[in-house]
């Protein structure tokens, strides 16, 4: 499932305040864990994809 940017950021950001809130089980921590990373590794792509073409039109 490809999310956008800022989709994938607000999820993030959601699974690290769910984790900080003190709430929530150590299964549900490892679950957002796991989740947040696989965001942060969507966004990482996202971000070298756009890197890689900015360097190609500054050629």
């Amino acid at each position: 499932m490809s999310m956008s940017f800022e989709d994938a950021m607000k999820q993030l950001e959601a699974f690290s305040e769910k984790i900080r809130d003190g709430n929530t089980s150590l299964e549900e921590s490892i679950e957002c864990y796991e989740e947040g990373i696989r965001c942060y590794e969507q966004c990482d792509a996202m971000l070298k994809n756009a890197e890689q073409k900015i360097e190609v039109f500054s050629r």
